[in-house]
């Protein structure tokens, strides 16, 4: 082992016990996060709007709740329940909640350092 390398524990939890921020209004998010991936849900308020943006993490997201109109390389996409999404990396993509709350189960590799400041 390297003595720089973080020697990480096997993890078994719910998400009732990991903490919540708000990194903007309307937003609430939670995070588990490993040494080369993270899972982060969100939760957010009803046609709230993310801008388009690209970052260099590959992310999966599932649709647990809500409906979200997404808008990935400029085409748009309704997603509900149960529908997964791949975002690779530098890909471009926002969305807009629709007239209901929605939880997002994010999957980032590697982790998003600007999450953790």
């Amino acid at each position: 082992m390297i003595a720089n390398d973080v020697q990480l524990s096997a993890l078994v939890t719910d998400w009732t016990r990991i903490p919540v921020s708000e990194p903007s209004p309307g937003i609430k998010r939670q995070m588990v996060v490993g040494k080369n991936v993270m899972i982060c849900r969100f939760t957010f308020e009803p046609f709230l709007v993310t801008p388009e943006h690209t970052h260099p993490h590959e992310q999966m997201t599932l649709v647990v709740k809500g409906r979200v109109r997404f808008f990935i390389d400029g085409i748009e996409k309704i997603v509900g329940p149960g529908d997964v999404l791949h975002f690779p990396p530098n890909n471009r993509h926002g969305a807009t909640m629709m007239d209901e709350e929605v939880v997002l189960i994010d999957i980032f590799s590697p982790i998003r350092e600007d999450f953790l400041r």
